[in-house]
């Protein structure tokens, strides 16, 4: 009678489902961790350990998330999760960025939709619709935070503008007063008429624009050598509008200079027969074909040096612009582009304004915050540079028909160049001079302090460190104004006799005070003279409106984050951005710290990439290509996108799409059935059946060897901030240690050998080792999955409730084992030849399963010696195998880079093993057991024996 050994073979078994489902089974998992306080339960048991502190970096109240907020808080999650898993006790708390212009701009909109202008509407009024829009936002985006499974402090999180933080940020402001960095004073910032406020770098996006460009005579009235008599210099700007605020002209004094006389002209050329232009001769010829100019003559040349003292005349002059236009050196001035010599409109440029300061030139205001002229302005008055839609106004027109009316004007055309816009509302911007709030970057040698800062901070990837110096060592002093409305204003008093803020400690803490309890509304609704107390009058001082920068706020959560809650240390341990935030938060944050404190508020600074779409394009809603992370979650589920994000490297732009999000899924189902195969093959597993390391096989050996490099390049990658390769590398070993090869050979011991077998115990305390190291190294990653893993394997009753509350397996140093891990090396090798030659026959179809094999394998010397021992058969997955040691005959399997080794197939000897599938000579031998080999029979009687 045939005999059923199907039950008698121990096949995987698991609840654990391939196919994940992950949009269902992830928000059970979050109900689990909020019902059973893991943030919480996290503190408790790490308390005590070193804290590893990732400062969040304040996103905007302003919208739902889109991926790129994706990448940053997985990334965030990760390094935390990680570092916490290594034992430390890593706190996250997530805060919001509640002021400024982005949100401000969205109450205006509705504002401008119904028709009202909202400078019309009463100032607390605004400011609570803007509170009550940000705090919407903040709970639609920590729902949308959380649902890619962001572990933090999500029931106290911060916020830019609760009452404590709001008068911390005074204080932040205050202290600047106190320490004399903080001035007020008129420089040239970036202006948009739009918004009728200055933005800071951060703030402005560059865009390509097409600009009127314009070539403008200045007559020489007063020439500093006697060729320039009866000579005109010409200009070149992509700014006519600028040309009314024109006081002066730049000159190189190390280029050379010409005066060329016009001799003749083509048809439609605003140049006149005999008139002489003063050029940079570098420039020349451009000049004389833009103009057309058919022909002239050089009739001097001279050095820059020599035009000092030139004056010239505006071309307006007589009109109004009666006044003398010097010509001045600066050493911005080039011969790159232009003429050699640069208008100077001091209140419409950095340079402009530097160099005419250093004259002693004055700066006339010609242009308003809503970018017309001023009332005052001759010929121009309420003309406008830019419409309050942003589009271009009728200024630069007019400008350029006045001075072409007054024969001022020889050439003009049309430029494309990179122009900055404002980043809220896409429009255009201008430089305008304006009496404005600054931080000196020199007062208390704030630029020094923050360069020292910046080379005893760790920067990853280290060209960061880089990118910041030359900001820092270039940058201006820091606007902080702005004229806004919503935000924390620069809660000061000025006297209005010497134009100094009032240095009272007594008034700045009641005016900080204040805000502690009431907020900075009550800038707003108190009178002056209750912050003034009674020191001092009301009467003798200007309260200051101006809203401060929101870089600024969000560069001072270091102080009302960090320094306030006691789970938390200053400084930050990291933090983590954009790239984008060298010029944004980084660097408001470096400057407003060493400002206050002297040092940096972090001691490391990890940035991340943009998100492209698969053929590397910005994400825009007009190229459809835009991926949505709440889509990618609802179909995938949120451990797809976290793949993503380390499967990329992130240290330069990603890049996603359908087809990669598919490559991902595809990459998660291997990652995911390594898992499923753990759990099977551990079912029912326990303590008693572990053995010692000494009595393991070499296979087995090999693979706890395997732990402890996988140990380091874990332990490596999260200290190098480099989830990439530390990802890469565990996939790698899934894939191709275990799934490809360890599993494929010990799936015969593990189904087949008896119970209390020395090698099958073996690969289920190994298969033990695996599942703790794995599911705690995927864990910062694959937060869901690792977790439905562990709770599938020990429930709710195991060693800890969460995957999440434990850390990292503390792998034994005897478990490394360099010497069998280089023979092993040379044993896969000859697998692989030996695997390759079966493949040819089973592609003949001359065998059907390896099992049906038994090659003749021919080894060198060398390899024979090392293969002694190991069981080839097993380890090829064949019945049998014959290794003999020599030259390789004619006609064997090879492989190019496996040298020495070649195989000649044969078949197996013997009868198939029902239960084994072995073709074995022993088949049948026991007349018990007439359909199984020996081996099999054993097993069978001892099964049927233990269960007696």
């Amino acid at each position: 009678m045939t005999r059923d050994y199907k039950s008698t073979v121990f096949l995987p078994r698991t609840d654990f489902p391939m196919r994940a489902g992950l949009p269902a089974k992830e928000p059970e998992l979050l109900r689990r961790w909020a019902e059973m306080g893991l943030h919480d339960r996290l503190r408790e048991v790490s308390a005590g350990r070193p804290k590893f502190i990732l400062h969040d970096g304040p996103p905007y109240a302003n919208g739902n998330i889109h991926v790129g907020h994706a990448v940053n808080k997985i990334l965030k999650d990760v390094v935390s999760r990680s570092q916490q898993m290594l034992g430390k006790d890593s706190v996250y708390v997530p805060g919001w960025d509640c002021h400024g212009l982005p949100i401000e701009w969205k109450i205006e909109e509705k504002y401008r939709a119904a028709g009202k202008d909202k400078d019309q509407v009463e100032i607390l009024q605004f400011r609570a619709e803007c509170r009550q829009f940000a705090q919407e936002w903040v709970d639609i985006q920590s729902e949308e935070f959380q649902r890619l499974g962001v572990l933090g402090d999500w029931s106290n999180p911060y916020k830019t503008m609760t009452f404590p933080a709001e008068a911390t940020i005074v204080r932040e402001i205050h202290k600047f007063v106190l320490n004399g960095g903080l001035y007020k004073g008129a420089k040239p910032v970036m202006w948009s008429v739009v918004e009728k406020t200055a933005l800071a770098e951060a703030e402005v996006e560059y865009h390509d624009h097409t600009s009127t460009t314009v070539w403008v005579k200045f007559p020489i009235s007063a020439p500093a050598v006697p060729e320039l008599e009866d000579a005109s210099v010409v200009i070149w700007t992509t700014t006519p509008w600028t040309l009314p605020g024109n006081r002066a002209i730049g000159y190189g004094p190390d280029l050379e200079y010409g005066v060329f006389k016009v001799l003749e002209v083509a048809e439609g050329s605003a140049a006149k027969i005999g008139e002489r232009l003063v050029v940079g001769t570098a420039l020349a010829e451009d000049l004389k074909k833009t103009a057309g100019i058919a022909e002239w003559r050089q009739v001097y040349t001279l050095p820059g040096a020599r035009l000092a003292d030139t004056q010239t005349s505006h071309p307006l002059h007589g009109q109004g612009y009666d006044f003398s236009v010097p010509l001045l050196p600066g050493d911005f001035v080039t011969a790159d582009a232009g003429t050699g010599f640069v208008h100077i409109a001091p209140g419409h440029g950095e340079d402009d304004f530097n160099l005419g300061r250093k004259h002693g030139i004055q700066v006339p205001q010609t242009v308003a915050d809503d970018g017309t002229y001023y009332d005052h302005v001759p010929l121009f008055a309420g003309k406008r540079v830019y419409t309050q839609a942003g589009k271009t106004g009728d200024a630069n027109g007019a400008v350029i028909s006045a001075i072409a009316h007054a024969g001022g004007l020889l050439a003009k055309g049309k430029l494309v160049h990179s122009y900055p816009h404002s980043w809220r509302s896409k429009a255009p911007l201008i430089f305008r001079t304006t009496p404005q709030w600054f931080i000196s970057m020199e007062t208390n040698e704030l630029r020094q302090v923050a360069l020292k800062a910046i080379e005893n901070t760790r920067w990853v990837p280290p060209q960061g460190r880089n990118r910041i110096s030359s900001m820092i060592e270039n940058r201006p002093d820091w606007c902080i104004s702005r004229q806004r409305a919503w935000g924390v204003p620069i809660a000061l008093f000025v006297d209005k006799k010497t134009g100094e803020p009032l240095k009272d400690k007594t008034v700045l803490d009641r005016i900080a005070d204040t805000f502690h309890t009431e907020g900075s509304d009550a800038w707003f609704a108190r009178d002056a003279q209750f912050f003034l107390g009674n020191s001092y009058s009301a009467a003798d001082y200007d309260q200051v409106f101006d809203i401060v920068d929101v870089w600024f706020e969000s560069g001072c959560t270091h102080s009302f984050v960090l320094e306030a809650r006691p789970d938390l240390q200053w400084p930050a341990s990291l933090y983590l951005e954009g790239s984008d935030q060298h010029r944004g938060w980084f660097h408001s944050s470096l400057l407003e710290s060493c400002g206050t404190r002297g040092r940096a508020p972090y001691d490391a600074v990890l940035t991340h990439g943009f998100v492209l779409d698969e053929q590397g394009r910005k994400m825009s809603k007009s190229l459809k290509n835009v991926t949505a992370p709440q889509e990618v979650v609802d179909k995938y589920g949120a451990d797809i996108l976290r793949l993503w994000v380390v499967g990329s490297d992130y240290s330069e732009d990603l890049r996603i799409g359908p087809e990669i999000l598919k490559s991902q899924a595809d990459l998660y189902r291997r990652l995911r059935n390594t898992l499923r195969y753990l759990l099977g093959a551990l079912a029912d597993f326990s303590d008693d059946e572990k053995i010692d390391v000494a009595e393991m096989p070499e296979l087995e050996r090999w693979v706890l060897h395997r732990l402890t490099e996988l140990d380091g390049v874990v332990r490596k990658g999260i200290d190098d901030y480099d989830f990439h390769t530390l990802f890469t590398s565990l996939h790698n070993f899934c894939a191709v240690d275990l799934s490809a090869f360890y599993f494929d050979v010990r799936k015969d011991s593990l189904y087949c050998d008896r119970p209390d077998s020395v090698t099958r115990r073996s690969v289920r305390t190994v298969l033990d080792h695996l599942f703790s190291c794995l599911t705690a190294w995927l864990a910062p990653v694959l937060c869901f999955t690792t977790e439905e893993a562990w709770l599938s394997r020990y429930g709710t009753d195991g060693p800890v409730p969460s995957v999440h509350l434990r850390t990292f397996v503390d792998i034994p140093a005897e478990w490394a084992s360099p010497e069998l891990a280089a023979k092993w090396d040379v044993v896969r090798d000859v697998r692989r030849v030996v695997t390759g030659a079966l493949e040819l026959e089973r592609s003949a179809k001359r065998i059907g399963s390896s099992l049906q094999a038994s090659p003749v394998v021919t080894v060198t010397p060398e390899v024979h010696a090392i293969l002694a021992g190991v069981d080839l058969a097993e380890v090829s997955i064949t019945s049998d195998i014959r290794v003999l040691e020599g030259p390789v005959p004619e006609g064997a399997f090879t492989i190019e880079d496996v040298a020495g080794v070649g195989v000649m197939p044969a078949l197996a000897e013997g009868e198939k093993c029902e239960r084994c599938w072995r073709v074995l000579p022993d088949v049948g031998k026991d007349p018990e057991h007439p359909t199984v080999c020996g081996r099999c029979a054993d097993a069978v009687d001892h099964i049927a024996e233990a269960a007696e």
